[in-house]
């Protein structure tokens, strides 16, 4: 039995609960949101957990409002809870008749766009919260034998089952199965027809252009289709947590700016396996090793400082920044640097200067933290991240 290693998450949930009736934890399948919510259940008992993909649990719900009032002082977990998005309608009753916070546990493997009643019925009565893989955090201290944690979690990614996988071969082995699991079954169960092959080939080709600027008419024209099909495709990648958008920023410049979003696979060991990578050396001498490691930087830093608003900049004349975070009036630059000697170009500066930017990071697998400018540093993924939650905002 594998170890539970605590999630980042798990406080935050702990106190949405005490603030509202329902909480909803949103993430990729298998990501350890069930892992997660029975930790927690142990913490709040007694509870009760219902999977809403075992017909033997399903059974239990044949008259839901009856089964949520004999436990109405228990805590009860709904996991896969975008399997029956009918129950929401009801939850709000039940919820309003016998008020207290911390009633209600939802996990979901959709994003609550694509589970629209609950952000329409639960208004004021639900909190969501967003589960990732593992984040480099959650993993110091358990990487895999003969590994430290770091190029553990870049290779393998962060699904629990992968990162702690037995060897490389077992870790890929795993993910192949959850691309085909998730094409095959995943996405029809959502309700959704769409060729498995398809969206296979799609996936491959945002593989190929992770990190890049997204152009729909250029991937409509590869698979045959539309470019508005494509923007439907690319919705249900990230509202499925498979793809990040990453937004440009919108500075108030007399300069021409990039308009489209930058596209990344989010999960690396996903990237890997799409593009069928399956070790240090084959990635290492890879055409997509840069920009794997600048989507594994920004995954984390996103995921991890989830408050900040994250985007990134770049003018037509050249000047450009990896990652901006934006929270309030603060401002801070990212650029990120698969080398243990990075050195960036004179476009970082000038992007700088644009959007009068005063702190900058420079994110490279380096052991130590160290000045190259005033107020612009270079340090590790951990290294900023702590320094970052240090300073009180994250």
């Amino acid at each position: 039995m594998q170890e539970y290693l605590k999630r980042s998450l798990h406080t935050r949930v702990g106190e949405a609960m005490r603030n509202f009736p329902a909480v909803a934890i949103l993430g990729p399948r298998q990501c350890g949101k069930t892992t997660l919510a029975l930790e927690i259940a142990k913490e709040s008992e007694p509870s009760v957990y219902v999977d809403l993909e075992r017909p033997s649990n399903t059974r239990k719900l044949t008259d839901p409002e009856t089964y949520f009032r004999q436990h109405q002082d228990r805590l009860v977990c709904l996991d896969e809870i975008q399997r029956r998005p009918d129950l929401f309608p009801l939850l709000r009753g039940v919820i309003d008749e016998h008020r207290r916070n911390g009633r209600f546990l939802i996990l979901g493997s959709a994003s609550r766009e694509l589970i629209r009643q609950s952000s329409e019925t639960l208004a004021g009565r639900i909190a969501y919260l967003e589960l990732s893989p593992f984040l480099l955090s959650e993993v110091a201290g358990h990487a895999p034998a003969g590994c430290s944690a770091e190029p553990a979690l870049w290779l393998h990614g962060g699904f629990p089952d992968s990162y702690l996988a037995r060897d490389t071969a077992a870790s890929q082995e795993w993910r192949e199965n959850f691309i085909r699991t998730f094409l095959e079954r995943d996405i029809p169960q959502l309700g959704f027809n769409i060729p498995a092959d398809t969206l296979r080939r799609l996936w491959r080709m945002l593989a190929h252009s992770h990190g890049q600027q997204l152009n729909s008419s250029r991937l409509g024209e590869a698979i045959g289709v539309s470019h508005t099909t494509i923007r439907s495709y690319l919705d249900l990648l990230s509202q499925t947590f498979m793809i990040r958008l990453l937004p440009p920023q919108h500075a108030n410049l007399r300069k021409r700016l990039v308009k489209s979003p930058k596209i990344y696979i989010r999960d690396s060991g996903i990237l890997h396996a799409l593009l069928e990578i399956e070790d240090r050396e084959e990635l290492w001498g890879h055409p997509i090793y840069g920009a794997s490691w600048e989507g594994f930087v920004i995954e984390n830093i996103c995921s991890e400082l989830g408050r900040w608003s994250p985007s990134f900049f770049k003018t037509a004349a050249g000047a450009e920044i990896d990652l901006v975070l934006t929270k309030g009036q603060r401002r801070i630059a990212v650029e990120c640097k698969a080398s243990s000697a990075p050195e960036v170009r004179k476009g970082f500066w000038n992007a700088l200067k644009d959007l009068e930017i005063k702190e900058a990071w420079v994110i490279a697998p380096v052991l130590e933290t160290y000045p190259i400018e005033k107020n612009v540093f270079v340090a590790n993924l951990e290294s900023f991240t702590q320094s970052i939650q240090g300073s009180g905002v994250t």
